[in-house]
């Protein structure tokens, strides 16, 4: 068996059984609220889902408050035109359309319901889809052919009330329009000047053609081409067909051979192969050569470069750079449209959605996004045109823009804060942003210095020019030599402004830390030689600048192992005087809404009664600072005494102490850590617990069990995780590792601003 016949099988049979394995097909509903107990049954279905049913019968708007109509769309075939398959039926298409819903869920978390009707007549399709507007906050439709499919499009925007949007159509036309924006820009042209040739006159070679004009594409030097060649006056078939009519243009080409002849631009949107490489290097100087067919191009990535190294080519493949892809455009364009309960998809949402993608593909590209793709350098230039699929930010760059024009255009029966909206969205894509909102405030009023050993790591380097730029804090970079890590902001194209940078081995303060480091140790073992050597370390260094007042905060550690950050750190700064004396972790997680707080996680191997009373005690004026009611459960394998040991007699010994240090506070315990979760089964078996609401701040009785408890949840849940948050230093110190995201670093330095006095 040949190479290539040996790819298509083991293709075939991963995506068999991908689709098979396990619960059949790629979806499922799953409820979003509670319903585990006759009180749920009751409040989900009879007697208690009648009362929102009376209420959307008074008010018809309210379907969107009470039902998942809002979110929802509906993904409807009639399987003429199924990918590059063609009409396989609706039955066949199925797949596809589960495909589609799942692309919807991830990337802009909008629900979908995939319908597939046996129905070839385009008005009888109309008809039944029409009568679904109850159903569903917008339509999405697929794989219908050319011409049916702009008819059917046509009658339904003008018949319902409701977003409705051909994909095949206007996905392809929204994603290549922006690449073609940014391709003439950077090959130095005027869209206005340039000559355009279209080959495939289907759903969505038509509709790229209608909206490069609204861009503006001069309509005399715009060409398109079809099975029969080139849509030129006097071929005799002008009238056939009402779409394609306005693109017949006056001239002798025939062939797409003949008009290809300086063309700036190639698009297309039909059969493998169909550009030779003769053709190509006949084209115009800086060609844009957007070969879109799928699952094979017009002509090859590696042919077109050969006859034009000058080229800048984009295709539908994920292979080869810049990949036209349809789903950079439709799950933000509905969840923009969905957010105002849009009534249509305009023309100018889309222009919208175009001018947004462009612009998008112009900043600087994130580190996480950088990972996905291998560390491809993602740079605006001739390989990089048009965001990647796998950006997140195209949720709030794109979702935005499109909610933002159906408001300006009237289209939109909800009106909202657009800034609000965009910073929603990236709450979405960026979970700690909602997390974070109320500690980045607190941070920007009360602006503190944080210093970064690290200083010349490109993630500090990235932290530390966001945190500066977005006015959280003003961030020290130890580093060995100013100009060469200036040098390093400027090729990753971060900027330097409102960063202070130290050179620790040369630096004024050099002497004066040794000094006063060794009057600081010099009876716990450091001798002044030690001293002088110690300083030479930026993880000695920065704890003996917070100690002193240069600094206000420390957050290191993403180039060594733990100890080696947290152990000068405890020399140096230690623990809070008289109010602890020990510093604990502290691991934030977000799930299903709820805010839970674990401790501790990082530090104490085997705490006593006294030190796990100080862990408490850390957590409970943590979460005050954050803003919540400290709710704390002390977490063992025996609840309320169940089970007596040593440890669980420890635990309860600690919750006695804890209750006279804070009167005001909710503890209870011992108790399992999944009844801790669940506050309704522990007030039916526990009702004298003393707890209002459900526990917040989870204590662990040991690192073993918290540190586990931990990594399970990072590896097995959705659960959204911040920390280790340091607690306990007589001045804020925040430790990250070498596996630490960039967010992750901006987090821990504004709870460590937020921390300082």
């Amino acid at each position: 068996m040949s190479e290539k016949k040996l790819s298509k099988y083991r293709l075939r049979k991963e995506a068999l059984e991908y689709h098979s394995s396990g619960r059949k097909g790629k979806i499922e509903v799953v409820s979003t609220k509670p319903f585990s107990s006759q009180k749920d049954l009751s409040l989900a279905y009879t007697p208690g889902v009648a009362i929102p049913c009376l209420e959307i019968e008074k008010d018809p708007h309210a379907a969107t408050e009470y039902t998942a109509k809002g979110n929802l769309v509906g993904v409807i075939t009639n399987g003429s035109a199924v990918l590059g398959l063609g009409n396989i039926g609706a039955l066949a298409g199925k797949p596809v359309m589960e495909g589609k819903g799942i692309l919807f869920k991830k990337f802009a978390d909008i629900d979908v319901f995939d319908i597939e009707l046996n129905i070839s007549d385009p008005k009888e399709f109309v008809e039944v889809v029409k009568t679904m507007e109850p159903t569903f906050g917008g339509i999405n439709l697929e794989d219908i052919k050319a011409p049916e499919c702009f008819y059917i499009e046509e009658e339904l925007k003008k018949s319902m009330n409701i977003p409705v949007f051909h994909d095949d159509q206007h996905g392809t036309a929204i994603i290549s329009s922006a690449g073609l924006l940014n391709g003439l820009e950077i090959a130095g042209k005027k869209i206005e000047d340039i000559k355009i040739v279209i080959i495939g006159a289907g759903a969505a070679g038509l509709s790229s053609a209608r909206l490069y004009l609204d861009l503006g594409a001069n309509p005399e030097n715009l060409f398109m081409v079809d099975s029969k060649g080139v849509l030129r006056i006097g071929r005799g078939d002008e009238d056939k067909n009402k779409y394609k009519k306005p693109f017949f243009r006056k001239t002798d080409a025939k062939t797409l051979g003949d008009i290809i002849e300086g063309a700036d631009v190639f698009a297309g949107f039909s059969a493998k192969g169909v550009l030779k490489k003769s053709m190509v290097k006949k084209m115009a100087s800086h060609p844009l050569i957007f070969a879109m067919a799928n699952p094979d191009p017009e002509i090859t990535y590696e042919d077109a470069k050969e006859a034009r190294p000058d080229a800048i080519i984009a295709t539908g493949r994920s292979d080869y750079p810049n990949q036209i892809n349809n789903v950079l455009g439709f799950p933000y364009i509905f969840r923009g449209a969905l957010d105002v309960e849009a009534t249509t998809i305009n023309n100018e949402m889309k222009l919208a959605a175009v001018y947004s993608l462009a612009e998008l593909a112009k900043s600087e590209v994130p580190e996480e996004v950088k990972k996905k793709y291998d560390n491809e350098p993602l740079e605006f230039g001739t390989e990089y045109i048009i965001p990647k699929p796998f950006d997140p930010r195209v949720l709030y760059f794109t979702a935005s823009a499109v909610a933002e024009a159906a408001m300006k255009t009237g289209v939109a029966k909800k009106e909202i804060d657009i800034d609000k909206y965009r910073e929603k969205l990236r709450g979405k894509i960026d979970w700690t942003r909602n997390m974070m909102r109320n500690i980045y405030s607190k941070a920007k009023k009360n602006k503190k210095r944080i210093v970064f050993p690290e200083g010349e790591n490109q993630k500090i380097i990235w932290a530390a020019s966001e945190l500066a730029v977005d006015g959280i804090a003003t961030p020290i970079l130890l580093v060995k030599d100013k100009e060469k890590t200036i040098e390093l902001f400027k090729e990753t194209h971060h900027s330097h402004k409102g960063i202070e940078f130290i050179e620790y081995k040369n630096s004024e303060y050099y002497n004066y830390f040794v000094e006063e480091y060794y009057k600081l140790r010099q009876r716990k073992g450091i001798t002044k030689r030690k001293a002088i050597r110690d300083m030479q370390d930026r993880y000695f260094f920065a704890p003996m600048m917070v100690k002193l007042g240069l600094a206000d905060t420390i957050v290191g550690g993403v180039e060594a192992a733990y100890p080696f950050v947290l152990r000068p750190a405890l020399k140096i700064i230690g623990p809070e005087p008289g109010k602890s004396q020990v510093v604990s972790g502290l691991h934030w997680i977000k799930y299903k809404n709820k805010d839970i707080f674990i401790t501790d996680t990082a530090v104490n191997t085997n705490p006593n009664r006294e030190e796990l009373v100080d862990i408490v005690s850390n957590g409970i004026e943590a979460l005050t600072r954050f803003g919540f009611v400290p709710r704390v459960a002390m977490l063992s394998y025996s609840n309320f005494g169940s089970v007596i040991t040593p440890c669980v007699s420890k635990l309860e010994k600690v919750i006695g102490d804890v209750k006279n240090m804070y009167p005001n506070i909710e503890i209870e315990g011992p108790m399992h850590a999944d009844l801790a979760l669940d506050f309704e089964r522990l007030k039916e078996f526990y009702s004298f617990a003393n707890l209002s609401k459900a526990p917040n701040l989870l204590v662990c009785p040991d690192l073993n069990s918290a540190n586990i408890s931990m990594l399970l949840l990072t590896k097995l849940s959705k659960a959204n995780i911040i920390g280790p948050i340091m607690e306990g230093f007589d001045k804020p110190v925040q430790l990250v590792n070498r596996t630490s995201s960039v967010r992750n670093i901006i987090n821990l330095a504004a709870i460590s601003s937020v921390d300082s006095k």
